[in-house]
């Protein structure tokens, strides 16, 4: 029998905090809450959770502060983040994902909604069974999905989880043309993402770390994206 994968909840508010700990753990997970950000990156070292939802609006440091903190430290740099917040406009979800998180959901949400994001998220950054089947070489990049490095040109990328998984998508997909639609089905398993700027800010995001190789990643009108090295 597997051991059940932690999730940490940072949630000042404890009706809610309560509502997904009794929720998720129904479902299979340990869960362990705290009140604010600094308790909660206390824990990380300790815990080492297979995932973190985090609130935007908690006391002291907020959740976007809180995300800054987690990426700087190696030991929650891989940890796939799903932001939570009252905020549900386009700008706040934007603003959430650029500023590293793998997904967001808003309040008020269907626990159920919430409990598919989560095992979306952990599905793709869970290990693959076979060796063979984790390693992605094209020449240009290369990825293994097990550990979770990635270099371009032997480079190595700090990828988030989701920016991870993004790639991977390109790169088995190369030379074509992958619509909005596609990309928001293959990497957070749901068809009519909220909106499209979610995919273009992750994209953004990826070229952003590609550098002067952003180019591979390129815009194909309206349509979406795809990965095209130079043969």
């Amino acid at each position: 029998m597997s051991a059940k994968k932690t999730i940490l909840i940072i949630e000042d508010e404890l009706n809610i905090r309560d509502l997904i700990e009794t929720f998720l753990s129904k479902n299979g997970y340990v869960t362990v809450g705290v009140e604010s950000a600094e308790l909660g990156i206390k824990k990380i070292p300790v815990l080492k959770p297979a995932l973190i939802l985090l609130d935007i609006q908690l006391p002291n440091m907020d959740g976007l502060e809180a995300i800054r903190r987690i990426r700087e430290d190696p030991r929650g740099k891989d940890i796939p983040i799903i932001l939570v917040s009252v905020q549900s406009s386009d700008i706040h979800r934007i603003i959430g994902l650029e500023s590293g998180a793998d997904d967001f959901v808003s309040k008020p949400f269907n626990p159920a909604e919430l409990l598919a994001r989560v095992n979306a998220v952990l599905r793709r950054t869970r290990p693959n069974a076979k060796k063979s089947d984790s390693i992605i070489d094209d020449g240009t990049f290369f990825m293994d999905t097990d550990t979770r490095k990635v270099t371009l040109k032997k480079a190595p990328l700090k990828l988030t989880p989701k920016e991870f998984t993004l790639l991977a998508l390109f790169i088995k997909e190369r030379g074509n043309v992958l619509s909005r639609d596609v990309i928001s089905t293959q990497i957070w398993e749901r068809e009519n993402l909220e909106t499209s700027r979610t995919i273009d800010v992750h994209v953004g995001r990826l070229r952003k770390k590609l550098g002067k190789h952003a180019s591979l990643i390129e815009t194909v009108g309206k349509v979406g994206y795809r990965y095209s090295p130079a043969e």
